[in-house]
Order: structure tokens, then sequence, then C-alpha cells
């Protein structure tokens, strides 16, 4: 058992973030520049084209090496400046799936990739709420300042107009495009310029004595020095200071500006995320509130993912853990379950990299190798009953019903399916009227997932057939009646989920609208999470 210090110590070291973004906004590059910090890998490549020989180290499934997209969710871990760094990757896709919502569960923070050109995107918006959920910190970085860019201060009003959040930034962009000069660092009060965009770690810091310091003049140019000084007056008139409190509240974001694919103000990033963003925080359970310093290890599952290694066809459950110490061959209680599992098989990833896991602590997320006995939402203890909140399933917006193109792989396409399900790439809907299954996903890319892995991994072609409908909530009341009347009425549109939960299929907004209308006692909810015990 770790002594109370250690626990704190190994606690205060970690870091555990993902990072958001709309397609395309240069988020597989920077996750390897910070890689490349933190000594994770030798060398970058980005994934320009589906026909590239390269791909992110993120970026492993077959599908996503076709298409030049992460359509899943990876996990890195990696050690830089003391710290132990667990990075949650999250696909960037607009057709994304549920899986990069339920991520966004099991970290501590996020960084909110914007590019400078486009600003603001949809898909933006969409995780920032997620975020929201849990009040979760948001640092943001504008990418692409190599390349021109709206104005930053342009910038700065979109993200307080759009996403609602005040802006506070910690980094400065000298000129953009092929001006673009470096950045100002307003924490250190110093520059840091870049001499050649091919030498991409080539930069030199030059510390000032304020900004009348003739080294700016001398460094920049009269030109963009002046425009400096202007810009830091604007600042500090109308801008938001930065005060830790307010971050870790969600009522702020740090904004740095830069250049992931040339390295310019990631480096300040990283620093600056170290220094301020939290450490593994307590987490909710039904019973009570877990502290990551409890001597006792809990954890949840937040993923499942099949085939990884697909000459093996394994299983690995991403396990975030909530407290305590973890070492290989310690039995945990699983608590669904209820009983105790030793825990042998544990591993750590560098994307699709495996090696060995022989401890962790709060914040760190073990791979656990899964003979089909672990679920989305499991809770993990020393023996205690616990079941951690906020895994929940979200409503699906697109729908398909699948059926066998060869109705001799039955158990084939079942076993599919089954799985799929249990990694949350997609929902299983049972007809209560037709028992025919239906699938729901968040984006309509999953569709093709599913289907290209069935057809690859399981060996079986699904073939998928159009639905009608548009949206789906889960619904409750405490008045058997009025539930009675509801079902008889949209009895063609009642199905099941995998726990049994009933849910409602809706043709249109319309048809929910009335239904809230008609039916006044029966709740409906966009999350699994929200529906009374």
């Amino acid at each position: 058992m770790s002594t109370e210090a250690e626990l704190k110590q190994q606690v205060a070291q970690r870091r555990t973030f993902a990072i958001i973004s709309h397609p395309d906004a240069g988020k597989t590059t920077i996750t390897e520049k910070i890689l490349l910090y933190g000594g994770a890998i030798q060398m970058a490549g980005t994934v320009k084209a589906r026909k590239s020989k390269k791909f992110a180290t993120s970026d492993w499934m077959e599908i996503e090496k076709q298409r030049g997209i992460s359509v899943t969710s990876s996990v890195m871990k990696f050690s830089y400046n003391d710290f132990e760094i667990n990075l949650l990757d999250t696909p960037g896709h607009q057709d994304f799936s549920e899986d990069t919502y339920r991520v966004l569960t099991a970290v501590d923070s996020a960084l909110m990739l914007i590019d400078g050109a486009k600003g603001v995107e949809a898909q933006t918006k969409k995780l920032l709420e997620v975020c929201r959920m849990r009040n979760t910190p948001v640092m943001t970085f504008m990418n692409k300042f190599d390349r021109e860019c709206n104005n930053p201060f342009d910038l700065l009003d979109e993200v307080e107009n759009v996403l609602k959040i005040q802006c506070s930034p910690l980094s400065w962009p000298i000129g953009m495009g092929r001006d673009f000069r470096g950045i100002y660092d307003l924490t250190s009060q110093s520059l840091r310029i870049y001499h050649n965009l091919e030498k991409k770690h080539e930069f030199e810091t030059i510390p000032l004595k304020g900004l009348d310091d003739p080294k700016l003049d001398e460094t920049v140019g009269n030109e963009y020095a002046d425009q400096l000084r202007e810009d830091m007056e604007l600042l500090d008139g109308a801008g938001t200071p930065f005060t830790k409190e307010d971050y870790l509240s969600g009522k702020i974001t740090p904004v740095f500006f830069g250049s992931a694919l040339r390295n310019f103000g990631v480096f300040e990033f990283l620093h600056r995320f170290l220094e301020h963003a939290p450490e593994p925080q307590a987490r909710e359970a039904v019973e009570r509130v877990v502290t990551p310093e409890e001597s006792k290890l809990t954890g949840f599952i937040f993923k499942i993912q099949a085939n990884m290694d697909p000459s093996h066809r394994d299983r690995i459950a991403f396990m975030r853990i909530c407290s305590g110490k973890f070492n290989r061959g310690m039995k945990l209680y699983h608590c669904r379950l209820q009983r105790m599992i030793k825990m042998n098989s544990t591993v750590t990833f560098m994307a699709k990299e495996r090696e060995t896991l022989d401890e962790g602590y709060a914040g760190d997320i073990l791979g656990l190798y899964d003979p089909g006995i672990f679920k989305i939402g499991d809770s993990f203890s020393l023996g205690e009953n616990l079941s951690f909140k906020g895994i929940p399933s979200f409503s699906p917006e697109n729908f398909m019903k699948v059926r066998l193109a060869d109705p001799l792989k039955g158990k084939q396409l079942e076993k599919g399916l089954v799985q799929l399900t249990e990694e949350g790439a997609t929902q299983v809907f049972k007809a209560v009227a037709s028992n025919d299954h239906i699938l729901g996903v968040v984006g309509v890319l999953q569709f093709e997932v599913i289907k290209f892995r069935l057809q690859h991994e399981y060996s079986v072609e699904g073939v998928f057939e159009a639905v009608p409908y548009t949206c789906a909530r889960w619904y409750h009341s405490d008045d058997d009646n009025v539930l009675k009347k509801f079902e008889e009425r949209y009895i063609a549109q009642i199905a099941q989920d995998v726990k049994e939960k009933k849910i409602f299929l809706c043709n249109t907004t319309w048809d929910l609208e009335y239904a809230v209308k008609k039916f006044e006692g029966i709740e409906f909810y966009q999350n699994s999470d929200h529906i009374p015990v």
C-alpha cells in the first residue's frame, strides 16, 4: 500500500487531457509536436491524403490509413519535465462517433484547437458543449498562423460570442503568413523568434525588459514592434486577465497562437499547460465522491476497442484510474458482476504500440485485455460497491436497419454488432413491434466504419437499409396510464436499447414536439444518464 505522501506526489505529477477540434484544424500535427517534445516519437509525419504512406502515431486503424482521418480515439502516455502526461486523441472528422463524447468524460482538461483562417466551426462548438457538461477546463490554440489568418482580435471575439467563454491570451502572434515573425509570450515577456520555416525546431528566445525595450524593434522591425505594442495596449484595456481560478472553473480559456506544422507556439502552450492545467480531479459516484489521493484503487471503463491487433482478435478495455495505486497482478472488484478479477494483463499505449504496465495512479489510463466481461461504464474498486456517474449513452442522430447479405452468417453478424455496441461505436435498438435491429450513430461516417469492420474483422457483409427516424429520446414517467397510452400511440416507434431501456424513435422533430405536448407527465432525455433508476 502506498503512503499518503507518495500518492499525493504521483497525483500532482499527472495531467490527463484531450485535444478537441473541427476537421482539418491540425489536431494530428499538434499531437505529434507535443509527442516530439516529450520524446515519445522521433519524427513527425502528418497525414496529407489517403494515398500518403506516413500516418500519425495516433491513427492506427486500417480505415483511418485509407481515408487519412481519425475515426477512433487513441491513448498516448509519455513523460515530460517530471510530469506524467496522458493524452487522449479524439476523432477530428465531422462524422465523429459517440466515442468522441465519451473520451471527454475521462479527462481532467482539454485543448481546443482552432484554425486561424476558419475560426470557430460546428464540431468545435459541439465538443465544447460536452466539456461544459463536466465543467472541464479548456485551453485554446489558434493554429496555422504561418498562413494568412483572421485578425487575432476577431478570432477572440468570435470565440467569446459563439462559444460563450471569455478569452485570456497568454501568447500573441507577430505577423502572419509569409510575414510571420514569431510570438510574444505574455507571461515571461519574451519573444520566440523563428529563423527558418523549414527547420521546425530552430528558434531563439529573447527576454525583454518590457515592450519599450529596443531589442523588440531590433529583432522584429519597427513596424511589427509598433503593432505589437498597440495590440498589447488594447488587450490591457479590453482583454480578460488570466487567473488560474477562472480557468479551472471554466469561466475563461487561456489562448495561444502559433503554427503546429512549423512548431511555432507549441512549446509555450505545453509549458503553460503543465503549469496551470489541473491534476487528476475527484470523481462523483452514485454512492459518494471519490478523491484521487484515497489509498484504495478505484476506476471505470470509458472505452472498449476490439481488434486493435487483427491477427489476435483482441479486445482492450480502457480504464481511467480514479484513486489509489494500481499494481499489475492485483485483484479488483468488478462492481457490476460483483466478483473479484485478477488484473494480470494490463498495458499502456502509444496509440497502437503497447507495453506492459506494472503500476499506475489516479489519472492514468489502463488497457485491460477483455475476455468479454467488461462494458462501458463498469466501475472497479477493492471491494466497495461503486457506480461512477457521467458515462452516458448519447442520443443518436442517424439511423439504419441492418440485415445479412448471407443468411448463413447470422452468428458472425450478431457477434460483430454486439462487440461494436459494447465498444460504443454504435447503439443497437430492438424494435418492440417488429424485432428489427436498428443501428443508431452520432455521425453517418460510423455506418461506413461499421460496414468496413464487419467485413474485414468478422468476414460478414451487412446490408444497410434506410429508416425514417431523425432523432431518438429515452423517456420515463411515474404515471403508468400515461406511459401505456403513449406506447400504444407510437407502438411502431418504440424500441429497447441493450440495457432494455425504452427509447422513442422520432420521424421528425415535430413528432417529438407533438408527443411532449400531447403526453404531459412523460420526461424525454437526450442521454441515458439522466433517466431515473
